[in-house]
């Protein structure tokens, strides 16, 4: 984990970006206090939750779809 001041990320942020894209994890400070973590996006989430459907669409009530489409909305 790489830890970075604010300023020096924002100079470098093109950098920082190759650094996470890499698989890095970079921690921003400002005066000296954790602001911000910028690391990785997980991969393949949509795969696990369509395996995890897919084994599971027995078991899934009728108003799930109902229920997504309102997380959705939610943000």
């Amino acid at each position: 984990m790489k830890v970075m001041s604010a300023t020096e990320a924002s100079r470098s942020f093109a950098a920082v970006l190759d650094e996470v894209e890499r698989g890095e994890t970079v921690v921003v400070t400002r005066g000296g206090r954790r602001i911000a973590v910028i690391g990785p996006v997980p991969t393949a989430p949509g795969r696990v939750v369509m395996a995890f459907l897919a084994r599971s669409a027995s078991k899934v009530d009728s108003n799930f779809e109902i229920d997504v489409a309102g997380f959705r909305g939610a943000s």
